[in-house]
């Protein structure tokens, strides 16, 4: 497919945002709603993007995004959502932080945090770390992942068997609107599992567009979860849900 300029525009704002919505564009673009709810028809039909309700995402399916596109997509809500979680976690505490871009977003803020211990199957993570003195961090061994420095595998998973922390701070690939945590790869969610076992408490960091995305590999449910920080209220279903399951709810 030929792509015009508009739809070219359109493909970097949603690979950049993760997510956009018909009435921003028609606004920008200066033209009508339903010239750009064709521009996204004749994008999907391509195979570039999803269509949901009022806009489009990026297309998922049965694998993820690339790490350096996960990167640049949402990165003003991961910082958010970075802070907003270290703010909740205290100096002197031990942690376990997992694979994917806003667990990182979390570690950037953590390098002015006091006496931390910190517990990684993230290369990423662990690079970031090194620049706090003041953290002791523990790297998982295993199978490396060189698209996006993650450790996965059975000796992963045996070797997080071996620590009690207070808090597991997880990242997810899709959010289910029955709360449901997604991912694609089943190696990457064994070790999460692991992870959340062996956490006094669990936070979930999300920014809003893993609602409007899908993966095939339950994790875990939003009732095992004790918050979720993200960058957006949820839709009113699933934030009746978290309060049943008194999971908190913090906005970045």
């Amino acid at each position: 497919m030929a792509l015009n300029f508009r739809q070219t525009e359109i493909l970097e704002m949603a690979r950049s945002e993760g997510r956009v919505v018909v009435e921003q564009l028609a606004e920008r673009f200066a033209v009508t709603l339903q010239t750009i709810r064709r521009d996204l028809t004749e994008l999907s039909e391509a195979g570039l993007l999803d269509r949901v309700h009022g806009g489009a995402v990026m297309r998922t399916g049965v694998s993820n995004i690339g790490y350096e596109e996960r990167r640049r997509m949402n990165d003003a809500a991961k910082a958010a959502i970075g802070r907003c979680c270290a703010k909740a976690i205290p100096d002197n505490s031990s942690m376990i932080l997992n694979i994917g871009t806003t667990t990182e977003a979390v570690a950037r803020e953590l390098l002015n945090h006091r006496n931390i211990t910190v517990v990684t199957n993230n290369m990423n993570v662990a690079n970031i770390l090194v620049a706090n003195e003041s953290c002791e961090i523990m790297v998982a061994g295993g199978g490396l992942r060189r698209s996006d420095g993650g450790l996965v595998g059975d000796l992963t998973t045996q070797f997080i068997e071996q620590f009690k922390v207070d808090f597991a701070i997880i990242g997810i690939s899709a959010l289910d609107r029955d709360g449901d945590l997604l991912d694609f790869d089943l190696a990457e969610v064994r070790v999460a599992k692991a992870i959340i076992r062996q956490s006094r408490q669990t936070f979930l960091v999300a920014d809003a567009s893993k609602l409007d995305r899908s993966a095939p590999v339950k994790l875990a449910s939003l009732s095992e979860i004790d918050a979720i920080f993200t960058d957006r209220a949820l839709p009113d279903d699933l934030m009746a849900r978290c309060d049943a399951w008194h999971t908190a709810v913090h906005l970045g």
